[in-house]
């Protein structure tokens, strides 16, 4: 394997060697499900591509509510399949394809009825984990009132009678889908960003290839290939429309909203599972916050910027208040993120009780279309994807080997982590430092480290967020594919969501460190933290905003950043 950095450089040849064969896979969409077809058809030995028209996961894969979980609530659906499948999925992420990005979290469930809640909800539970079973988990156990409290003392204590605790797992969305891209380019995959499918080429019925827009460069080509992954998510209608196909199924978009809060505003050391009248509300450790969420809500407007309302948000601070000491306020909101959720569109009037398991189809030869799912089971969908890819190419190739193809930076991970105090003494940074970047990196964290070791001053914290170095930045734009300073303040960091300013403060450093790899003039420089002001202004606006019409349409009011010409 070849590790390969998503450079700028690397991305004009990627898209020199689009243009220039006929591929035997061509994947539409730099989702988590795109990325991981990418990667299960390029460890099989085919020839791949990936295109995304805007950034990798820059979609539903980073506004996720990141965790990677079997779905404890699809048990009382009797959606056995689903939930087993997921679990296997969240052990082998857990053990063994990237152990440095995913980690245990722990929750608790509080009960409030005496007896037949215990005993209903405890047999979920369990049942939950005997199919985890080896998942590298601990099994979950009971808690009296007293010791609910004792885990997390910012519950009323007329709020439960006692708990459960039991675990699951978390990642960063954005960058574990980055690095199935990533990984998927090691293996000798064409991976670009920025590059839209405007069109469809056609022989007959058949589905032979697309044009490409390269937004970064104001050109089209077209690129050739056997088989075409339509991987679009909530975009795979419009993505069919292109071809004139209605397609097989159809899939409609769910808003999923959720707030970022401090750490110190809920005195807790456990996350928090709660029932609300339509679904669940989670309470999820995040670094030094909270992500609280979510809304489950048809959306029917802007599919690129999903909008976050003041009625969103205030349902969620109700839920939440009802079992808190003492209650949150808009003021404790660092971060609101608005994410979509592509479901199977049925019969059902309410997105809550659509399915979560996703469909493989071909309307028309030469195109695989793939929808529905969670993110947790993206490499199942990749495979059967794949697998359907594989029919079409009607030659023998090898099955899927993605559940034991670890992703870049966790062949090493243990062995570093435990070296964590060696390296923070030879770098010069506080083990705390080297533990964040390991958590990030894995073991491309000695890339950051020789970027520091390059240019000293890379090792201070960023102006305006401090929790982040300068070298993440400069690695961003020299290792990670980030073309634009939103890719590195939303979705490379989180920045925009984890500082009160929504990054404000922290874009004009950053903007000038990623100048400085990508070239950018002093006037894209400033017309990149321009555009993040605008982004900024417009998502607080729409987040004043009552009902979702008004919300999207205060959020429209900040346009897509453009390259200069």
């Amino acid at each position: 394997m070849n590790m390969t950095a998503l450079s700028p450089q690397y991305r004009d040849s990627a898209l020199a060697a689009l243009a220039g064969a006929e591929l035997d896979v061509l994947v539409i969409g730099g989702g988590v499900v795109g990325a991981g077809c990418a990667l299960d058809a390029t460890t099989r030995g085919l020839s791949v591509g990936l295109v995304e028209a805007r950034d990798f996961a820059s979609g539903t894969s980073s506004r996720s509510s990141k965790l990677i979980h079997g779905g404890l609530r699809y048990l009382e659906m009797l959606d056995f399949a689903l939930v087993r499948e997921a679990l296997r999925e969240r052990g082998l992420m857990l053990t063994r394809l990237a152990p440095h990005l995913v980690r245990p979290v722990r929750f608790l469930y509080p009960l409030k009825h005496h007896g037949w809640e215990r005993a209903y909800a405890g047999t979920g539970v369990s049942l939950y984990d005997t199919m985890a079973l080896g998942g590298g988990l601990p099994h979950h156990r009971n808690l009296t009132r007293r010791g609910a409290l004792r885990e997390c003392p910012a519950l009323k204590k007329d709020s439960l009678v006692g708990a459960l605790q039991y675990y699951d797992a978390q990642v960063d969305d954005a960058r574990h889908t980055m690095f199935l891209a990533r990984t998927a380019a090691a293996y000798g995959a064409h991976v670009a960003s920025r590059a839209e499918v405007v069109g469809f080429l056609r022989e007959g019925e058949r589905v032979t290839g697309v044009r490409v827009h390269d937004l970064e460069h104001d050109r089209t080509f077209e690129v050739r290939a056997q088989q075409v992954i339509n991987a679009t998510g909530v975009w795979t209608d419009d993505t069919q429309a292109l071809i004139g196909e209605r397609g097989q199924f159809h899939v409609r978009a769910s808003k999923g909203i959720h707030l970022v809060v401090p750490r110190d505003r809920i005195q807790s050391s456990t996350g928090l599972i709660l029932r609300t009248e339509k679904s669940v509300l989670f309470v999820i450790p995040w670094g030094r916050h909270w992500i609280i969420g979510t809304t489950d809500t048809d959306w029917t407007l802007d599919k690129a910027h999903p909008a976050a309302s003041a009625t969103d948000i205030d349902y969620l601070l109700e839920h939440v208040n009802s079992v808190l000491n003492t209650p949150l306020s808009r003021a404790d909101v660092q971060g609101v993120y608005a994410g979509l959720r592509p479901l199977l569109s049925g019969e059902s009037e309410s997105t809550s009780q659509l399915s979560r398991e996703h469909t493989v189809g071909s309307p028309v030869p030469g195109l695989v279309v793939v929808a529905g799912g969670k993110y947790t089971t993206y490499r199942v969908m990749a495979r059967d994807a794949v697998d359907a890819c594989v029919h079409g190419l009607g030659r023998s190739v090898p099955k899927s080997c993605t559940d034991n193809v670890p992703l870049v930076g966790a062949d090493g991970y243990p062995a570093l982590w435990n070296r964590r105090r060696v390296l923070a003494a030879d770098s010069g940074l506080h083990v705390a430092r080297v533990e964040h970047l390991l958590g990030r990196y894995g073991s491309l964290v000695l890339e950051v480290l020789d970027l520091i070791r390059s240019d000293p001053s890379l090792a201070g914290p960023l102006a305006g967020a401090e929790d982040y170095l300068r070298a993440e930045v400069v690695y961003a734009a020299s290792f990670e594919g980030a073309r634009h300073l939103v890719d590195m303040l939303a979705r490379r960091t989180r920045i925009s969501i984890e500082t009160f300013d929504r990054g404000l403060a922290a874009a004009p450093a950053a903007a000038t460190l990623m100048a400085g790899v990508l070239g950018w003039t002093p006037e894209q420089t400033e017309r990149e933290i321009s555009h993040y002001r605008l982004r900024v202004e417009a998502e607080r606006a729409s987040q004043e905003q009552l009902d979702d019409e008004t919300a999207d349409a205060a959020r429209l009011g900040a346009p897509d950043v453009v390259p200069l010409a």
